[in-house]
């Protein structure tokens, strides 16, 4: 079994898978999409990953306001966990994830890439990175 995390921006899903020994997450992929509600397809790519590395959880990354206020993105991630419940019967957690993008930009700069390149990897490194907190906590 392994653990999925997701990082739900308004035109793409980033994604990351943890080993089997549930101790390491890996950035995986970016789904994109043309529009915030064209989820058909990203769900339909979620499904896919779930049978061919037979996920058993979820982790969707939560980004509440600094103030641990539920914004209008938390929302919206609240409903993506609904839906990912219902459509795959996996256990779907909200994980808190205040600053995985900045973190993840970081991560690029040190590793040289140019901030033009940032967008082809930032949301699948910032999943890794929800996943990686969540794997961490569970120990």
């Amino acid at each position: 079994m392994r653990i999925m995390g997701l990082d739900y921006g308004s035109k793409t899903m980033g994604v990351a898978l943890s080993d089997p020994l549930l101790i390491t997450a890996q950035a995986h992929e970016i789904i994109r999409r043309p529009k915030d509600n064209h989820m058909r397809k990203t769900l339909a790519r979620i499904e896919e990953l779930i049978r061919e590395y037979e996920v058993g959880e979820i982790v969707l990354g939560y980004p509440l306001n600094m103030d641990d206020s539920v914004g209008p993105r938390a929302v919206l991630s609240e409903q993506l966990a609904d839906t990912l419940r219902r459509r795959t019967g996996l256990r779907v957690v909200l994980w808190d994830e205040r600053l995985t993008t900045v973190e993840a930009h970081d991560i690029m700069d040190e590793a040289g890439l140019r901030a033009s390149e940032h967008d082809e990897y930032v949301d699948k490194i910032a999943a890794a990175l929800i996943l990686q907190s969540y794997l961490d906590n569970r120990k």
